[in-house]
């Protein structure tokens, strides 16, 4: 009897060894700001260019949090889930913004996976995302 519950398991684990899909991917980004964590939460809230490429999905004002998903649909990525946090920083007049994205790419078959389909498009295309978006956010709470 134990050989075939030992049989029925090899084959069960060796069976889910061939059974994946893609990879998920994140990419989580920080950018301190030269203002208080209110002031920015305040300006995130109200901040139109955020406004063009996102839809939000949920809004907790005590955590400073935003979830949101991408307006966008032509792009290198699938499944894009994300969050923006306001931390405090060092001072009191100083914060920290994460922006945290999380994914899949496109193809979610096993390899071969075509070109521009792939996880490093996929992270690539985030990170020009978020990158400038932190960059560009930064600079308009800082020109305040």
């Amino acid at each position: 009897m134990k050989k075939i519950i030992f049989a029925i398991m090899a084959i069960m684990l060796s069976a889910s060894v061939f059974s994946h899909g893609p990879t998920p991917q994140k990419v989580q980004e920080s950018v301190t700001i030269a203002a208080s964590p209110e002031k920015t939460w305040d300006a995130l809230k109200n901040y139109s260019e955020f406004k063009k490429i996102m839809k939000v999905r949920s809004f907790k004002d005590k955590k400073m949090k935003i979830k949101y998903e991408l307006i966008k649909k032509d792009v290198p990525f699938s499944d894009y889930n994300a969050q923006i946090r306001v931390k405090k920083g060092a001072n009191d007049n100083e914060c920290i913004v994460q922006w945290t994205a999380r994914f899949y790419r496109t193809y979610k078959l096993n390899p071969p996976i075509p070109e521009g389909q792939d996880d490093a498009t996929a992270v690539a295309a985030v990170k020009e995302i978020v990158g400038p978006g932190l960059a560009e956010f930064k600079r308009f709470v800082e020109s305040k």
